[in-house]
């Protein structure tokens, strides 16, 4: 199971529209739930959350972070579920996240240099989930 804490509202319809083509395909252990704090609670959630070493495997989304390719995310998330830890991926509002986030997240994770809107980027994190399930089972969906 993956979780994911996204700043903000819920997403607009043609998000959560997106979003479900995706989720819909998912299986466990790459099936998702999402928790959805104002943005203004975010960092108060996050700083009072104990981030569980050793239980979870935390991602923060943020374009400071490391890029990787699609198949190098499959296989954190297939190590992650292989050593029976729960993955916890963070999404921020339309400020992001300070240094603290970052610095207690196992992995801050860059799709790119851009900035992207906190919806695109949920959606971005909903197929890049299908992906890594797809990469682990050998499907089509993926090719390089």
């Amino acid at each position: 199971m993956i979780k994911i804490i996204a700043g903000g509202k819920k997403n607009a319809i043609w998000c959560a529209e997106a979003i479900s083509d995706y989720e819909k395909r998912l299986r466990k252990p790459f099936d998702v739930t999402w928790e959805f704090v104002d943005e203004d609670k975010l960092a108060r959630k996050l700083s009072d959350w104990p981030f569980t070493r050793g239980r979870e495997l935390v991602i923060c989304c943020d374009e400071r972070g490391e890029n990787i390719s699609s198949r190098e995310f499959s296989r954190k998330l297939e190590t992650a579920f292989l050593n029976n830890l729960e993955v916890v991926i963070l999404i921020g509002g339309a400020y992001g996240f300070d240094d603290s986030v970052r610095e207690k997240s196992d992995f801050v994770w860059s799709f790119s240099k851009l900035v992207f809107p906190h919806m695109i980027a949920r959606l971005v994190v909903a197929e890049q989930i299908y992906r890594a399930q797809d990469i682990f089972n050998g499907g089509k969906y993926h090719h390089e």
